[in-house]
């Protein structure tokens, strides 16, 4: 039986716009904040989407939680893979590949997080589909951002 308190992610996005241009629309993290809503205190330690940088930041879904985050970015392949560790309210490992279909580029991503913050192990056992109906819509509005602003670029 699977842990309440894990979440397995994997999803594919296409974006129509080359794998480098993808990849620098994802390096433009001074705007991360104010293109998402559910992003806040978000801090860069390092030089970009580099290894041996981490981001950390707040995460607030539409559910009554917020989460506080460290992802240290373990080995990144510009402009096609970021292998990542998740720390804080939520740990576990995460990856991003960016390859080219057509004219454009499909993302792929995958993460196994498990939610380590005290109160939100009760939320999950108690209504575990509202978290992941919260993680999902994070998710959903991450790429329709992407999206938003690959079209302004």
């Amino acid at each position: 039986m699977a842990s309440p308190y894990v979440i397995d992610y994997t999803g594919s996005f296409l974006f129509p716009v080359t794998p480098e241009a993808l990849w620098s629309a994802i390096e433009d993290m001074e705007h991360f904040e104010g293109w998402w809503s559910w992003l806040s205190e978000f801090e860069l330690d390092g030089d970009g989407l580099r290894s041996g940088s981490v981001l950390r930041g707040v995460v607030s879904p539409p559910v009554p939680y917020r989460m506080t985050v460290r992802v240290d970015l373990e080995h990144c392949d510009p402009p096609g893979r970021i292998d990542a560790v998740v720390h804080g309210d939520l740990e576990g490992p995460a990856r991003l590949t960016l390859k080219a279909e057509g004219d454009g580029t499909r993302a792929d991503v995958s993460w196994r997080i498990e939610m380590t913050e005290r109160r939100m192990r009760v939320a999950a056992r108690l209504a575990g589909p509202l978290l992941r109906w919260g993680h999902d819509r994070v998710v959903e509005t991450t790429v329709r951002g992407f999206r938003r602003q690959l079209t302004r670029r």
